[in-house]
């Protein structure tokens, strides 16, 4: 629950800018959560649409606190998709069908304070690794599951960027060659075969086919408003299609994580997003297993594979973590 701030107190702004909700929260210096404020992305509108909604987002969860957007000594963004820190530019970002475009820039002449950008996943794994696990992990790697899928790498305690600082896209790890076209154009990656995009596609299309599913009865001709959290309720209710779409994107998931061990071998892997938040439970034990069928022997022993306590606060926590670090 977010906790009042004073008045006079320097805040921080954490924004989460998905493919389909925008999430902002104010932080004071110790990164409490003091308010927060959420709307749809509508990617349909348009880069500058999309930005619109975000600053009014930030207002609103400015307002949401009875705080003066005065008090804002920085804004931290994690954006979807490859981004140039420096300049605060998103290069690519699929699930936006963004090209180019200057986030930082637009948003600080729009709202007055310093913004900074990073991938949106690599906000989410700082903001675990940071507030969530006290920094102790020393090498790290964040997969985060949602509309797509994406990662962050933490090498001796630092932000891993690599050579063109995209480094940490793993949704587009290969799984399955010619698999399912992804969002990036390319055929059978981890975020073709395990995102939510990814199973709720395959739901509809196998329902639209005439295979039988609660959630026929559960959302009727509503298919577009299918939330991760009514996979759990299909699942509980004993329906075996959505329990083995799950799980078989829990297995792809396990199989990336297998990948990251025999490559990276850090201590902890950490997985979060939307999908790990509503279904831990029917999903964990596969991942952890699968990922332990195919590690290399050994390769996988004392590795922490654990599911994030953050749940949808992580990105807006890394956003107040970048922008405290940018600031101090």
């Amino acid at each position: 629950m977010p906790e009042a701030a004073s008045k006079s107190e320097n805040l921080l702004i954490g924004v989460d800018l998905g493919g389909t909700k925008i999430l902002a929260g104010v932080f004071d210096r110790s990164l409490n959560c003091v308010s927060q404020a959420k709307m749809t992305t509508k990617a349909q509108r348009g880069a500058d649409g999309v930005i619109e909604r975000v600053a009014r987002c930030i207002r609103d969860a400015v307002d949401e606190g009875d705080l003066d957007l005065k008090q804002v000594k920085g804004i931290g963004i994690g954006a979807p998709g490859a981004v140039d820190t420096e300049n605060g530019k998103v290069i690519f970002a699929p699930n936006l069908q963004w090209h180019d475009v200057p986030l930082k820039k637009a948003l600080e002449k729009d709202l007055g304070i310093p913004v900074f950008v990073e991938n949106d996943c690599n906000i989410c794994t700082i903001g675990v690794h940071e507030a969530e696990l006290g920094g102790k992990p020393k090498n790290m790697v964040g997969i985060f599951l949602g509309t797509g899928i994406g990662g962050g790498i933490i090498i001796n305690s630092k932000l891993y960027s690599g050579f063109n600082k995209t480094a940490g896209e793993l949704g587009h790890m290969i799984l399955e060659v010619g698999g399912p076209k992804c969002g990036c154009g390319n055929r059978g990656c981890f975020e073709a075969l395990a995102s939510r995009g990814a199973i709720f596609r395959r739901i509809q299309t196998a329902a639209k086919e005439g295979q039988k599913t609660v959630l026929t009865e559960m959302l009727g001709d509503n298919w577009d408003d299918m939330k991760s959290g009514d996979l759990r309720k299909a699942i509980k209710r004993g329906d075996k299609f959505v329990e083995k779409v799950v799980e078989e994107s829990a297995e792809y998931t396990g199989i990336a994580v297998a990948n990251i061990i025999n490559l990276l071998n850090p201590d902890t892997i950490v997985l979060g997003g939307g999908v790990i938040e509503q279904m831990e439970d029917q999903m964990m034990a596969i991942i952890i297993e699968t990922a332990h069928d195919y590690a290399l022997d050994g390769t996988a022993e004392n590795i922490e594979i654990i599911a994030s306590k953050l749940g949808d606060s992580a990105g807006i926590t890394g956003g107040a973590v970048l922008a405290r670090r940018n600031l101090s």
